[in-house]
């Protein structure tokens, strides 16, 4: 998951922010300068969304916390909380969303959820709050990793990584103790959070990574957890990245079958499987001519040598989701027929997307001191990626700062909170068997497998409907479930146009 986790593009629109009816939640009132006060915390008018996008009307404030909540007098960091206010907030307990990577910010990130929220937004507030080192939130970012990718170093050695990371840690180590920036952090400041804005429960709603943040604050704050969501799972007894590798290509595997059983996609394109190791081996060789291609951000002509790094990017991202998974055998076949510019041009735009919106030194500081298990696996060394993430990751650890972890935090989630787990049955980074191996442990827990979906699946077909209805009714088992059942994944592409009808 780490650093790969970019959700699909969303239609947007405005939320109903500001409509009068928003005063009579729960400990909300508008002060005598006409500020927003949500228990203890002041809000004003914002908009959430990038540039480009439509902006989501939202009221914005920040809240004062510990850098280290044992040393409370200590050095205090600001946190960006946005909130968005119910048409008709008639239930105190908020929907609190947590972003994945680790590193992503759940501020940038909402827009491509309003949507789906939009049943839910009737009755209850949605609660947002960027992680400590993530967004407005004392953000940990590491600006010579983008360095590294803007001069094409998609492939970098491992003292590179190393002295990446040295560099960076030194520099952010003049304003943040990297220790105090991890999942365990940053569930005692959502529990802060949630005694400043006055509410006795949150509804948590987990994304990626963020699933391993909820599942930890429901284990320490069970009383405070009144339903918890589960969107792409990542099991407490998983160490991040360890399996990524095997699951890729467990992935791609099924998304290369769908072309062979697609009639014009085998006529056109041929066997995927075979481009690909075609491909690797072609890349993984060098010595091929530096090719001139358009930047897709920029529109600027950039002429630059194909390399392995180029092709691994690639795969990792298109995977995330069926819709760009679809043209990987398109961009296999022009590649094995010596045409790099797709293949050069997507991973161009990708690397610089993931480098926008993930913050690395946060990454470093979750993954260095929450999964030290990681290593590398012989049985990787077959696989598309190989054991370069154990590798990249081990090297970069090696200089980091790490914080705690608790005794416990490999232990199960159980209890009897309301769960309710999604997944997409062809997720290559929190493949469906991860949300099985969570609701095990818990009673009133449910998985629902959304068919030939990818990874992030809350806002596909019906799936805003069920949510809503859980969060209603705190009930996961009592949903009819049988509209997912409609749901496809995009055909492969057979041609330069899309999919043969």
């Amino acid at each position: 998951m780490s650093r790969f986790l970019l959700f699909s593009a969303l239609a947007l629109a405005l939320a109903g922010c500001g409509d009068s009816s928003t005063q009579s939640a729960p400990s909300m009132r508008t002060d005598a300068n006409g500020d927003l006060r949500y228990g203890q915390l002041r809000f004003r008018p914002c908009s959430l969304g990038e540039e480009g996008m439509v902006a989501i009307e939202a009221q914005c404030a920040t809240l004062d916390a510990p850098e280290n909540h044992d040393a409370p007098k200590g050095r205090k960091i600001q946190l960006a909380v946005a909130l968005i206010p119910a048409k008709n907030a008639t239930q105190p307990d908020p929907v609190v969303i947590i972003a994945g990577g680790p590193g992503q910010a759940i501020l940038d990130a909402y827009p491509m959820l309003h949507d789906a929220l939009e049943d839910v937004r009737r009755s209850r507030n949605i609660l947002l709050m960027d992680a400590r080192g993530t967004g407005g939130s004392h953000l940990l970012q590491c600006d010579e990793l983008s360095a590294m990718a803007d001069g094409g170093a998609l492939e970098p050695g491992l003292e590179q990584l190393r002295d990446w990371a040295t560099r960076c840690r030194d520099r952010l180590a003049k304003t943040s103790d990297l220790r105090y920036y991890t999942t365990t952090d940053h569930i005692r400041d959502l529990d802060l959070l949630r005694t400043k804005v006055g509410v006795d429960a949150f509804n948590l709603v987990g994304i990626s990574y963020g699933t391993r943040v909820a599942q930890q604050f429901a284990k320490r704050y069970p009383a405070h957890t009144r339903t918890m969501t589960l969107d792409s799972i990542a099991p407490n007894t998983l160490v991040l990245g360890q399996e990524h590798a095997r699951n890729l290509d467990a992935a791609l595997k099924q998304q290369f079958a769908r072309c062979i059983a697609e009639p014009a996609c085998k006529r056109n394109i041929g066997d995927p499987a075979a481009m690909l190791a075609k491909v690797r081996a072609t890349l993984q060789a060098g010595g091929i001519a530096p090719v001139r291609y358009r930047d897709p951000t920029s529109g600027e002509w950039r002429e630059e040598a194909p390399t392995f790094g180029h092709l691994a990017a690639l795969l990792r991202f298109y995977a995330y989701r069926p819709e760009s998974a679809s043209m990987l055998p398109l961009v296999l076949h022009d590649a094995s027929q010596g045409r790099y510019e797709t293949l050069l041009s997507q991973a161009r735009s990708l690397s610089g997307e993931v480098g926008d919106s993930m913050a690395l030194g946060m990454h470093l500081s979750v993954s260095c001191s929450e999964d030290p298990e990681i290593h590398v696996d012989a049985a990787d060394k077959d696989t598309i990626l190989g054991t370069s993430m154990a590798e990249f990751l081990q090297a970069q650890c090696a200089v980091w700062p790490k914080g705690a972890r608790p005794a416990d935090f490999r232990k199960p989630l159980s209890g009897n909170v309301p769960v309710l787990a999604i997944s997409g049955e062809f997720d290559p980074v929190t493949p469906p068997r991860y949300g099985d191996e969570v609701v095990k442990t818990l009673p009133n827990g449910r998985h629902l497998v959304l068919p030939g979906q990818g990874h992030s699946v809350l806002a596909t077909g019906c799936m805003p409907k069920l949510f809503a209805q859980f969060i209603e009714k705190a009930d996961a088992k009592a949903l009819d479930a049988a509209c997912l059942k409609r749901l496809k994944a995009s055909p492969p592409f057979s041609g330069y146009y899309g999919w043969e009808p």
